[in-house]
């Protein structure tokens, strides 16, 4: 049993594909199933589930699974910080976001790390997925991300760092814009812009609706918040986002913002693999990213 063995196979577990991980890898199938078989002689046990659609692990693979993966997430953060004395660097952060997360929630953060910390290395990625960000997360890819919170994931921690009332942002000359506050059922017949589709914010807005008793409209679909925010201000529609950090203020500015607070708010903060483990410098970030709740957007 190797540690190449171990990681391969947790490779498998969470691609659900031999074939996959052999494409990742560079390598045949047959050296990817050598190495499960490899694990299999020395447990003696079936770690693997052959089905029409690929590979799940059995009970006695997600034993395993769980255990290396802790287990080299751990070999490599301490790698990491053998060659951050090395280089004689103060060690580096690794953390998923996006461009509008960073600017919304993230910006004073990162000028007042970056004076506190100069030698630590910060880098801003994107992931495609919520699936893909908790997988580079346990596999120690990453650090942190900055997430919408949503159901438990296995082997990841969540933490909120704050809740986000959800408006309605319209242009200044909308019939809308004088309204002080809405409820969600004044909304179940107005043309909305969707939020992304498949993303956790418009899951959450969707099942905060459902909670409601009402169902919105969409006429259009965009890929982020900001998007949205600026087609309402031009007047190319309405849409229900989150109050996010650094918007006007309702009543000012050529966009308003209607507060909705008959919706539940939505979550947003850290992930983590486990924040025991967190580096000092990853600890330090995610301490240092505070976010007040906008005022005048919430049900008070």
């Amino acid at each position: 049993m190797t540690l190449e063995d171990l990681r391969v196979f947790v490779a498998v577990c969470r691609a659900g594909s031999l074939s996959s991980v052999a494409r990742d890898l560079g390598c045949t199938q047959s050296a990817v199933s050598q190495h499960v078989k490899r694990l299999e002689r020395e447990t003696g046990l079936a770690l693997l589930e052959r089905q029409p659609r690929g590979v799940v692990p059995t009970q006695a693979g997600r034993v395993l699974e769980a255990a290396a993966a802790e287990g080299i997430s751990g070999l490599d953060l301490a790698v990491r910080q053998l060659r951050d004395l090395l280089d004689g660097h103060s060690g580096h952060v690794r953390v998923a976001t996006g461009a509008t997360t960073v600017r919304h929630f993230m910006s004073d953060a990162v000028v007042t790390f970056r004076r506190r910390h100069p030698k630590v290395n910060l880098e801003f990625r994107t992931v495609s997925s919520g699936r893909g960000t908790f997988d580079a997360l346990a596999d120690g890819t990453l650090d942190l991300a900055w997430i919408t919170l949503g159901p438990p994931v296995r082997g990841i921690e969540q933490r909120t760092v704050v809740e986000l009332p959800w408006v309605l942002a319209v242009p200044a000359d909308d019939p809308l814009a004088v309204r002080p506050r809405l409820d969600p059922a004044d909304l179940a017949d107005v043309p909305l812009i969707r939020l992304p589709p498949n993303s956790a914010s418009a899951a959450h807005l969707d099942a905060a609706c459902a909670e409601s008793g009402v169902r919105f409209a969409y006429d259009a679909s965009v890929a982020d918040w900001d998007t949205a925010l600026l087609l309402a201000e031009l007047g190319a529609g309405r849409a229900v986002v989150p109050a996010v950090p650094g918007l006007p203020m309702p009543g000012e500015g050529p966009l308003r913002l209607i507060p909705l607070p008959g919706l539940r708010p939505l979550p947003v903060g850290w992930a983590v693999r486990r924040w025991d483990a967190l580096s000092p410098p990853a600890r330090a970030f995610a301490d240092t990213v505070r976010v007040r709740p906008r005022h005048g957007c919430g049900d008070g």
